[in-house]
């Protein structure tokens, strides 16, 4: 959104290498989010996170209060001896708590202040609490003129954990003593928002958004705007009289379009998602970035490379943001599989296989042909190879295919299809999608150094009773219930992985903070259309009898 870029200075200087690590980490986040001094720009905010009392002090003796500070991390607990800074943010400091989970909560006069003009984004995006596994320093407000931000309880107290003086143009932030803590997206979150005010930057408006076809996924992405704070459906386009009333009786507040040319050049829009079938879905992208707004993309990102680039480079000329819905980048066993390979649990992962299937007739809609899906590589490949190149994130050799056509003559698609990845450590990933696999392989099969991870199907039923009061079942296929992970261990033991439970619109939640508070993405353009170049080159190779391509 066009008003949340603020600029500021960082002065991080502490003797914890963890702490310091993490928040150089967090400072590089936001500067690639544009939270950064601009070149030739005088930072409107100065941070200063340190346990030094030297630093601390030289800051304060040099600070212009037309310029806010802000007191961060340990500094008012570990750097303020003779209390100066606390003087100058009007608060009184006692003694921290030890680690334990924080539910932060915000302050009633930065709730009343940041809401008032929009009451769906601004602090309500936080919703009534945000948890981060962190210290509480004790802190009471002292002077009136205080503005108290956050808050947390501590023995049925509430201490304020980050607040801001006008008046002396100091505010603090006791959140981020803990390497952990100013590690976690939550911490990163509240900081930004406590930036904005200190900057002088008020509550954004909603992201406008625009559904540009509604299928099934087009009712996925209109439930997500609905549920996620800060997101605001204003139009809605399908050829389908239907469809448009069926968006309508979902979203009565937007506005129905038959045609997509007339909602862009017409509407009111910040943000467009693309949900038209995949051999269009450059076409729409270009169009709507260079019409001024952002861009996501269902999956594929495109058909072909140079279209996806085509979209990128519009995107950067535009400064809008082009990013694909990978939304099962955020399935819980990929979760769970991606903590578990870079805690290091199975030592330096080698070999990866991946499998989604069964044996059915494939469905008789336009993803089921080739000339409008791009064919079997880039269906179940668009989410699964995003996933495996999540976990194996280094550089590609090269890419290598095959394809079965034995079966169903009906439709276009391939009936079986593999594609093999070489990476540059010498580590493999293998990705099979079949509709003639009568035997299931794992959905995942990850060997490790120290260990191995084996993800089996699992088969669910969804029981019900029909009119007449008898049993009714339906069997859900394999790919629609997380797999259940095993952690194979060197020494033969078997341990059952936990994983987490799925966020709600987990997608849609990163999606509306980075455009409203410039968080930066999980999910990025770049990554998919890596993503687009392996199918790509696999499909290359499949045409020309598994010859080994470099993708593009």
């Amino acid at each position: 959104m066009g008003d949340r870029v603020l600029t500021f200075d960082w002065s991080v200087q502490l003797a914890d290498p963890a702490l310091s690590a993490a928040v150089a980490a967090l400072r590089d986040r936001l500067a690639g989010a544009g939270w950064s001094p601009a070149d030739g720009t005088e930072a409107r905010v100065a941070v200063l996170w340190t346990d030094r009392p030297d630093v601390a002090a030289e800051a304060l003796g040099h600070h212009d209060p037309a310029r806010p500070l802000l007191l961060a991390g340990p500094t008012l607990a570990c750097a303020d001896v003779e209390g100066r800074l606390a003087e100058a943010a009007g608060v009184i400091v006692g003694t921290p708590t030890p680690v334990h989970d924080v539910r932060v909560r915000a302050g009633s006069l930065a709730a009343t202040e940041l809401i008032s003009d929009h009451p769906h984004t601004g602090w309500a995006h936080l919703g009534a609490h945000v948890h981060v596994r962190d210290r509480v320093l004790r802190v009471d407000k002292a002077a009136d003129d205080v503005e108290v931000l956050y808050t947390a309880n501590v023995s049925l107290a509430e201490h304020a954990v980050a607040a801001w003086r006008p008046s002396t143009g100091t505010g603090i932030f006791t959140l981020g003593s803990e390497a952990a803590a100013a590690s976690s997206p939550a911490l990163a979150r509240l900081l930004v928002q406590t930036l904005r005010r200190l900057g002088g930057l008020t509550a954004p408006r909603p992201v406008r958004v625009g559904l540009l076809g509604y299928g099934a996924i087009g009712h996925e992405h209109s439930r997500a705007v609905a549920a996620v704070p800060g997101l605001e459906l204003t139009a809605v386009c399908d050829a389908s009289s239907a469809r448009r009333e069926a968006a309508l009786a979902h979203s009565p507040a937007a506005t129905a379009w038959a045609d997509a040319d007339s909602m862009l050049d017409e509407s009111e829009l910040d943000l467009v998602v693309v949900s038209t079938p995949p051999q269009s879905h450059a076409t729409w992208a270009l169009r709507a970035v260079q019409s001024g707004r952002h861009v996501v993309v269902e999956k594929p990102f495109a058909l072909r490379t140079e279209e996806a680039d085509a979209v990128l480079a519009a995107a950067r000329e535009h400064r809008r943001l082009a990013v694909v819905y990978q939304n099962r980048r955020f399935d819980p066993d990929h979760l769970a599989l991606r903590r578990l390979v870079r805690e290091g649990a199975l030592g330096e992962v080698f070999h990866l296989e991946a499998f989604v299937g069964g044996y059915g007739h494939p469905c008789n809609l336009w993803h089921s042909d080739e000339e409008v899906s791009g064919g079997a590589f880039y269906d179940w490949g668009a989410h699964v190879l995003d996933q495996v190149l999540d976990l194996v994130d280094v550089p590609i050799e090269h890419v290598t295919a095959a394809t079965h056509k034995r079966m169903w003559f009906d439709v276009t698609n391939a009936d079986h299809a593999r594609v093999s990845l070489r990476f540059s450590t010498g580590a493999e990933a293998e990705f099979v999608y079949s509709d003639l696999a009568a035997a299931l392989k794992p959905r995942w099969y990850v060997l490790g150094t120290r260990g191995a991870v084996v993800g089996s199907w699992r088969v669910e039923r969804v029981v019900t009773r029909s009119d007449v009061g008898t049993l009714l079942e339906d069997v859900l296929a394999p790919a629609d219930a997380p797999p259940v992970l095993d952690l194979h261990a060197a020494d033969g033991s078997v341990t059952r992985v936990a994983t987490p439970s799925a966020a709600p619109y987990a997608f849609h939640a990163e999606l509306a903070e980075h455009l409203l508070l410039g968080l930066p993405m999980s999910v990025t353009g770049a990554q998919s259309r890596r993503v687009l170049a392996v199918m790509e080159a696999a499909a290359e190779s499949a045409r020309d009898g598994g010859r080994p391509v470099v993708p593009r």
